[in-house]
C-alpha cells in the first residue's frame, strides 16, 4: 500500500459516535508519536437512526464506498426502539460481512491489572486467549440477511447449520497463523478446535478439516474441546488457553462468557477478516440510555483501533502502523497498572472523554 491509508468510518448509532471518536483520536495520537502519519478517514452514514431518517440503513453506495477503502470501522448499530418493517434490528453490518466474507472474527480476551477480575483464583491475573469466531457460516447462515430459516406455518421453525470446506479451510488456516504470530510474542503457541464432533456430522467434518490444515503447520501445538467443556474450562482455568477456533453461533455465545471475565463488554475489542477486507468495531451495543452522557468505556473501540493498525500493516503498509498499535496496547496496560484508566463501567470515576485522554497521555509517555 503506498498510499495513505483510508479507513471507512462508520459511526452508526448510541455510543457509537462517542466511542468511534475516542478510537480515532487515540490512533491518531500513536501514528503521529511513531510517525506514520494519518489516516484519510471516509465518513459513512448507516444506522437505525439514518433508517429512521431516510428509509435506507445506509447512505446511497455505502457498501460498495467501505469496500474500497482499507479497513472498516463501525462504532456500534442499533437502537431499541427502530425496527424494519419485518421487525428485525437494522444492521447493515451483517451485510458488510457476507458482502466482504469476513470470516475470521477475532475475540481478544486480555485481563488487566486493576480491572475487574471476576475469578478469585490468583491465576486470572494471567488471562490472555483470543476467541476466534467464524462469522460467515455456522447456524448464523439461517439468520443472515438473506434469511434461509424455514417457517413452516405456526408449528415448525428449521434453521441450517452450514460448514464448507472452503470457508473452514481458511479460518483454520488463519488460526495456525495468528498462534504463530502470538507465539512469537510469547505465548504457548498453541489453536484450540472448539466443537460438538461427538455428535455433529457438521461439527465432526469442522474437525477433520482442522487436522488436515494442522498437518502444515507442525510448529504450533493442537488442542481439541467440545464447546461444553470448554465453557467449563473458561472458568475453571481460562488462563490455560492460547488461541480458541469455532463455529460461529459457539463463537457468540463463548466470547461473551470470556468477556465477562476481564471486565465486561467494554473491554471486547473485534476484529472481522476476510481474505481482501477487514472491518473492526468494538462488540458492545449501542447503549443509547448513556449516549452523549460521557459514560461510555471507549477501550473496546480504542483497542480495536490497535487491531486496525496491525491488519494495516500486514495488507502492507508501514512497520510504524505495527508499532503503533502496540503502543495502544502497551498505553492501556500501563494506564491499568498505575490505577490512571478508571472507566465508569467498573466503578471507576472517569468517562468516555477521560478515559481517551489518560490512554493518549500513557501513549505519548511510552
Amino acid at each position: 500500500m503506498q498510499h495513505a491509508a483510508e479507513i471507512a468510518l462508520i459511526k452508526g448509532d448510541g455510543i457509537g459516535v462517542d466511542v468511534s471518536d475516542a478510537a480515532m483520536a487515540v490512533v491518531d495520537a500513536a501514528m503521529q508519536k511513531t510517525g506514520a502519519g494519518s489516516l484519510a478517514i471516509r465518513e459513512i452514514s448507516a444506522g437505525a437512526g439514518y433508517y429512521q431518517e431516510t428509509g435506507n440503513d445506509i447512505e446511497p453506495d455505502g457498501e460498495a464506498a467501505a469496500g474500497r477503502c482499507d479497513a472498516i470501522f463501525l462504532g456500534a448499530i442499533g437502537l431499541p426502539s427502530i425496527r424494519a418493517t419485518d421487525g428485525t434490528e437494522i444492521s447493515p453490518h451483517l451485510r458488510l460481512r457476507e458482502i466482504y466474507q469476513l470470516y475470521a472474527g477475532i475475540r481478544p480476551v486480555k485481563a488487566y491489572p486493576n480491572a475487574p477480575q471476576r475469578l478469585a483464583d490468583p491465576r486470572a491475573a494471567g488471562i490472555d486467549f483470543i476467541v476466534l469466531r467464524e462469522s460467515t457460516e455456522g447456524l448464523f447462515y439461517s439468520a443472515s440477511v438473506h434469511n434461509r430459516s424455514e417457517i413452516i406455518g405456526d408449528d415448525e421453525v428449521r434453521d441450517t447449520l452450514r460448514i464448507t470446506r472452503a470457508t473452514t479451510e481458511k479460518l483454520h488456516d488463519f488460526g495456525f497463523k495468528l498462534a504463530r504470530k502470538r507465539k512469537q510474542r510469547g505465548s504457548s503457541g498453541t489453536l484450540t478446535c472448539v466443537d460438538k464432533a461427538n455428535v455433529f456430522h457438521s461439527m465432526a467434518f469442522f474437525r477433520k478439516i482442522y487436522d488436515e490444515v494442522a498437518a502444515k503447520h507442525s510448529d504450533i501445538n493442537t488442542g481439541y474441546s467440545y464447546v461444553d467443556a470448554q465453557a467449563l474450562d473458561l472458568i475453571r482455568r481460562p488462563w490455560d488457553f492460547d488461541v480458541l477456533v469455532m463455529e460461529n453461533m459457539f463463537g457468540d455465545i463463548l466470547s461473551d462468557l470470556a468477556g465477562g471475565l476481564v471486565g465486561g463488554m467494554g473491554m471486547a475489542a473485534c476484529a472481522e477478516i476476510g481474505d481482501s477486507h477487514g472491518l473492526f468495531q468494538p462488540a458492545h451495543g449501542s447503549a443509547p440510555d448513556i449516549m452523549g452522557k460521557d459514560l461510555a468505556n471507549p477501550l473496546a473501540a480504542i483497542l480495536s483501533g490497535a487491531l486496525m493498525l496491525d491488519y494495516l500493516h500486514e495488507k502492507g503498509a508501514s512497520e510504524k502502523l505495527a508499532d503503533a498499535a502496540r503502543l495502544i496496547e502497551r498505553g492501556v496496560e500501563a494506564g491499568f497498572a498505575q490505577n490512571r484508566i478508571r472507566p465508569c463501567e467498573f466503578s471507576g470515576d472517569m468517562g468516555t472523554k477521560a478515559v481517551t485522554a489518560e490512554v493518549i497521555a500513557q501513549v505519548n509517555a511510552i
